[in-house]
């Protein structure tokens, strides 16, 4: 017989995202509402630099950013969660998109990560607990994709030990400008190595008294890899 591909034995599409909540030790994670409006709203006014890489402008008003968090907490095709910062603070949004069950995939997107919470270990376990419900309900693929030009995007996916799949050239007008878009994933049989990884540098263990990391998510996830990022590879 030809090949054509694996069996996936007994295989049942996962369920939609349906959490209310995902808590972690430094982090909480809320389905995205009004109530986490005035938070953000803040959050997101205390630097510019931010609205490069969304597909939205720069919210003029409280009263606009309410009416972006009530028609994105209501979209029929993805999951909003808001992001609380250590000091108690909603500081971030991301979303659980492209979800498609047939296929077992699903992708983080539309991530805004305020300055506040930037560089914290709250933001990283923010984005490993949607890693880590993806999984675990059942999806076997787990997507990030990212305008090719944003870097620290391109960093945070492979810290996390997303591996690198490729550049789509011109995949989209974003603002009247060109998008291309890099691709990374990680697949269910990845997932235990990553979850140990994310485990060990989750521990408490591994702060210092000012909450600095003493070994980092990239030693821990790098070994997951199967495919490094160019861009990111050093100069010769």
């Amino acid at each position: 017989m030809r090949d054509i591909g694996s069996a996936v034995p007994g295989w049942s599409p996962p369920p939609w995202p349906d959490a209310p909540v995902l808590e972690g030790r430094y982090t909480r994670l809320e389905r995205l509402s009004l109530d986490h409006a005035a938070d953000l709203f803040a959050a997101n006014s205390a630097d510019d630099r931010i609205w490069d890489w969304l597909f939205y402008e720069p919210f003029q008003t409280l009263e606009d950013y309410r009416d972006w968090v009530s028609d994105r907490a209501g979209a029929p095709d993805a999951v909003y969660y808001a992001i609380r910062a250590e000091d108690g603070r909603w500081s971030g949004v991301a979303s659980l998109m492209r979800i498609n069950p047939t296929a077992g995939s699903i992708e983080i997107g539309d991530i805004n990560i305020s300055k506040r919470l930037q560089r914290s270990r709250a933001a990283t376990e923010a984005l490993t607990l949607m890693i880590r419900w993806a999984f675990k309900a059942g999806y076997r693929r787990l997507e990030w994709k990212c305008n090719a030009l944003n870097l620290p995007s391109r960093r945070a996916a492979e810290r996390l030990g997303l591996s690198y799949e490729g550049t789509f050239r011109q995949a989209m007008v974003i603002k009247g400008h060109n998008r291309d878009t890099a691709w990374y994933a990680a697949i269910d049989g990845e997932w235990p190595a990553l979850a140990v990884a994310y485990d060990a540098w989750l521990d408490a263990a591994n702060f210092d008294a000012a909450g600095q990391q003493i070994s980092s998510l990239s030693g821990q996830t790098g070994p997951v890899l199967v495919a490094r990022d160019p861009a990111l590879l050093p100069s010769t």
